[in-house]
């Protein structure tokens, strides 16, 4: 979908100007003709100015149906993905941020450090 296009539709559908978009938002007309003719992309900003000069929720400008539409179901976060707990995802979280605070000789250090210790809890098992 063209936003440009669908804001021309909903504007026309609202039987609004150009020129009451520019009263209702303080968007010139000529900016609001860059954006339907697909010139200019606006910014969420600006769409949402656009939303409140149409009376119409925001999902409108993307979502043709009458209701609003059903949430997407989305897949569980990378820390479930990889089967990380929350706890252990917020200790690798500032496990990170303590090394990007060393220099790379420690890192190194303790890299080396965390393989052999790796290393003996595998033999003791």
């Amino acid at each position: 979908m063209v936003i440009g296009q669908r804001l021309r539709e909903l504007r026309e559908s609202k039987k609004l100007s150009q020129g009451d978009i520019e009263k209702r938002t303080g968007l010139l007309r000529c900016y609001t003709s860059r954006v339907e003719n697909g010139h200019t992309v606006p910014s969420v900003e600006t769409l949402e100015k656009y939303a409140r000069a149409m009376e119409i929720p925001m999902y409108q400008l993307f979502y043709k149906g009458d209701a609003a539409p059903q949430k997407i179901q989305l897949p569980p976060d990378k820390a479930e993905k990889w089967g990380i707990t929350a706890t252990e995802s917020a200790e690798l979280h500032a496990f990170t941020r303590l090394l990007a605070r060393m220099n790379e000789r420690d890192r190194k250090i303790l890299l080396t450090t965390a393989q052999r210790l790796a290393g003996r809890s595998k033999r003791i098992e």
